[in-house]
């Protein structure tokens, strides 16, 4: 697995992580559909076999059973991988309300640390925040206080729109910020990559392949069931991905890279990104994530053209 430095924390990263957004399950109706946990934890101990040396995930996916899983697959792991996870939605009252508070986090940060067997964490991130808390330098004090506990190696923040990742770097306070980055939302590239660049942030790309629909398995009327969070996507919008999709494989699948591959190189070439945390239910969608890592790079020509029609709304 090729290997990259995660920002000013100075960390070493595999290019290509495991996202654990998915193997939460879909009991809460927030995630990618039904899994199997022993599935789940084949996929797991695929990936630590093939070096993936880097789990992302979230308190609030599965209402901690994310971390549940990944806790009993890294046990014997601890010390080969980088741990990170998220906090801020408070699921342990009833519903999932959101909360930054200093009391809350420190909860939450002892919950998260019992359910994945560890006594600290390699990255700690506020999951989405509001505006008004990522630019506001007071926020970050109670990831101060826990980092000095050797609690937390190092904190970030994770966020949906290139204002918030603006104005969390330039507080001076977040090594790592989360974004969703892919071939569909290439908004960062003009302004956050070169401010992350500038403040040695180290950048996680998200959602790489777009929410599933970027490798290539979806037909134009697609549906998805009750708990999968795309239930909710209308149909005109289900239809134009599939659709960009497939203009994107008709320039990019060749022999030895499909278009979930494709969609890896595309994130990866990019030098301000540190790693790509694709999310895996299977030990198969494990395999084709991590051969992204040496499959045929992106040319030139073939990034410019996605950037065309990306710019160009995919010609849709």
């Amino acid at each position: 697995m090729k290997e990259r430095i995660l920002g000013r924390t100075g960390m070493t990263v595999p290019e290509v992580g495991f996202g654990g957004w998915a193997i939460g399950g879909d009991a809460h109706g927030n995630s990618y559909g039904p899994t199997d946990d022993a599935v789940s934890l084949h996929a797991l101990d695929r990936a630590l076999e093939l070096g993936t040396g880097f789990v992302d995930t979230a308190d609030v996916y599965g209402w901690g059973h994310s971390e549940e899983l990944l806790g009993a697959a890294l046990k014997e792991h601890r010390k080969d991988v980088r741990i990170a996870t998220k906090v801020g939605g408070d699921f342990y009252h009833g519903g999932v309300r959101m909360d930054f508070s200093a009391p809350y986090i420190e909860f939450a940060l002892d919950q998260s640390l019992q359910r994945l067997n560890t006594n600290y964490l390699d990255l700690y991130q506020l999951h989405n925040p509001p505006l008004a808390l990522m630019g506001d330098p007071a926020t970050y004090d109670v990831l101060d206080h826990l980092q000095a506990e050797n609690k937390v190696r190092h904190y970030g923040v994770s966020v949906h729109q290139p204002m918030e990742a603006i104005m969390a770097i330039q507080t001076g306070k977040p090594t790592v910020i989360q974004l969703p980055f892919s071939m569909f939302r290439q908004e960062w590239i003009d302004e956050v990559f070169p401010l992350a660049a500038k403040y040695d942030v180290g950048l996680i790309a998200r959602e790489p392949l777009g929410n599933g629909l970027l490798t290539g398995k979806y037909a134009e009327d697609a549906t998805f069931p009750h708990g999968d969070f795309r239930h909710q996507w209308p149909t005109e919008m289900v239809k134009a991905q599939v659709r960009a999709a497939e203009r994107l494989a008709s320039l990019l699948v060749q022999d030895g890279r499909t278009l979930a591959q494709a969609a890896l190189k595309f994130v990866l070439a990019f030098s301000e990104v540190s790693v790509a945390i694709p999310g895996a239910k299977t030990p198969a969608q494990v395999e084709e994530n991590i051969a992204a890592s040496e499959a045929p790079d992106l040319t030139g020509d073939e990034i410019a053209q996605v950037r065309e029609l990306y710019e160009n709304r995919f010609d849709l």
